[in-house]
């Protein structure tokens, strides 16, 4: 299964769950992340959480959604609620779009304390939704099932809002 994590900036939320999905997913699932208006520039916050849950950072970059035209996902999810409302690029055609609304966890860098718990409440999140998704893929899940679970998982698993 490919999933493709869109999140405005492609900068922190969208990078989280590329690598997380990565590191989680194993050979069941293929991610990629991108952004509408990409700022070009990952998050260095977001890297230094990643790697300090043990998540590989090689090759994650802030890019726009046009330079993955060859990526051809089976869902697209959206991980903020900008994206959310935004149209999906014609290259994604009919791709059903599957919203996981999480808070920004790198808005509130001014407490130290504040920011490590919201990245850590946000990697831990998407760790157990695609713990979970994998498990499903695992069991050879019909197309239904899957798209249900996806669905379910934004609200059965949704991290605290980040202050």
């Amino acid at each position: 299964m490919k999933l493709l994590f869109i999140c405005t900036h492609n900068r922190c939320r969208s990078i989280l769950a590329e690598a997380i999905t990565r590191a989680e997913g194993g050979s069941l699932i293929e991610a990629a992340s991108a952004g509408s208006e990409p700022s070009g520039e990952v998050h260095p916050l977001t890297l230094h959480w990643l790697q300090q849950q043990g998540i590989a950072t090689a090759n994650l970059h802030s890019k726009g959604w046009d330079t993955l035209g060859d990526f051809v996902p089976d869902y697209v999810i959206t991980v903020c609620d900008r994206a959310a409302g935004e149209s999906c690029p014609l290259w994604l055609g009919a791709t059903p779009k599957i919203h996981w609304g999480l808070a920004d966890p790198s808005v509130n860098t001014t407490d130290s304390g504040k920011t490590a718990a919201a990245f850590i409440s946000t990697i831990n999140t998407l760790k157990l939704r695609i713990q979970i998704l994998g498990t499903v893929l695992a069991e050879q899940s019909g197309a239904a099932e899957i798209r249900q679970t996806l669905i379910s998982l934004a609200d059965c698993y949704a991290p605290a809002e980040h202050t």
